[in-house]
């Protein structure tokens, strides 16, 4: 038998937190895991503003903020290994945090991937997982889809409701998987300008009114005539839809409930129906986005246990990491639109303090 304990880390672009969970790996005919801890260490307000910031900082500026983030990153990882007094660890595998993603352009850009955190946190590191993906022509992302094939193929679909809605299935003997449409990364601002950090069970959405001609300009949108691979990034949010619910100026109760009626109608067109689909991501305890779904298709919606629901991704890079350290295929080019399937990822061994 085959086994592996990594800790994963990920930062999502709804910047509720990084994601820290420590997984016990085996593979006999399939790959299993468990979760043995897993933890959200929250960002500092200081901290959010700044990753918030970041996308529009100079070259240097940004170099600057990248090393200040691998060491809060590493505190954070050296933090959680010393509290659940962890001694048995084959990698760390970290995401880091996307500040850029315009693979279009050639350039994506996760900071907190430095060899300077595998000297910090004393570990080895795989990180800086979608670089190379881009560079052969792929858009970088989603990546996660790997683990929906090797960790959940007892689902029709996989669809992980973070800052932006992604989903994977498998169609015609390969894997297929892309960018819905943004969630959390809109729903949270309106959410937060209303007081609340996000919107508990969808109710303030609930509560709002549905306003037609804005759902109808965003359900038009050139993003969702386009045929996969496509990903979405924080760029395309501030150019396309931000200044959209800005120019209505209609209240955030009915920009919410409008959002995420569009929401639900962009992710429903994407599944047959009477299927079975796991769904993770915060947005997975949104009641109401839930119920909207399930009103424009009739699916079966399966949510998993709450520490998968939050901890899927950091699971997935966890996972990542291992097939990258394996040097077996952890990005598909049906996914991504690459040239090929590869392993992608940088390894940092540490030189022991």
């Amino acid at each position: 038998m085959i086994s592996y304990k990594v800790i994963g880390v990920m930062s999502g672009t709804s910047l509720d937190g990084i994601d820290v969970a420590y997984i016990h790996f085996k593979k006999q005919e399939f790959w299993t895991f468990s979760i043995l801890q897993a933890t959200t260490i929250s960002y500092t307000k200081e901290m959010e503003q700044e990753l918030r910031e970041a996308i529009h900082y100079e070259k240097e500026k940004l170099a600057q903020f990248d090393t200040t983030y691998t060491k809060h990153l590493a505190t954070v990882i050296n933090s959680f290994i010393k509290k659940y007094q962890i001694t048995d660890i084959d990698a760390v595998c970290s995401h880091g945090h996307t500040v850029l993603h315009q693979p279009e352009n050639g350039i994506t850009y996760q900071i907190g991937n430095q060899e300077l955190l595998a000297e910090i946190i004393q570990q080895k590191l795989v990180c800086d997982f979608r670089v190379q993906d881009v560079a052969f022509g792929g858009q970088g992302a989603p990546l996660v889809p790997i683990g929906d094939e090797l960790l959940f193929s007892e689902y029709d679909y996989c669809l992980n409701l973070g800052g932006f809605a992604n989903v994977s299935f498998h169609q015609s003997g390969k894997r297929i998987a892309y960018d819905i449409c943004p969630v959390n990364i809109v729903l949270n601002k309106y959410a937060k300008q209303l007081g609340f950090e996000y919107d508990d069970k969808g109710s303030l959405a609930k509560s709002g009114e549905y306003l037609m001609v804005l759902g109808s300009e965003l359900n038009n949108l050139s993003f969702y005539e386009q045929k996969p691979p496509k990903s979405l990034g924080l760029e395309w949010v501030q150019e396309e839809i931000f200044p959209r619910l800005e120019k209505s100026k209609r209240k955030e109760l009915d920009i919410l409930r409008t959002f995420t009626e569009h929401i639900a109608q962009q992710i429903a067109k994407n599944f047959k129906i009477r299927t079975k689909i796991l769904v993770t991501g915060g947005g997975a305890y949104n009641d109401y986005l839930l119920s909207r779904i399930k009103f424009y298709k009739d699916v079966n919606l399966v949510k998993p246990s709450d520490e998968l629901i939050e901890y899927k991704e950091a699971v997935v890079f966890g996972f990542l990491g291992i097939l990258r350290l394996r040097d077996e295929v952890n990005c598909l080019k049906s996914v991504t639109g690459a040239v090929k399937n590869h392993s992608s990822g940088e390894v940092y061994d540490f030189k022991v303090n």
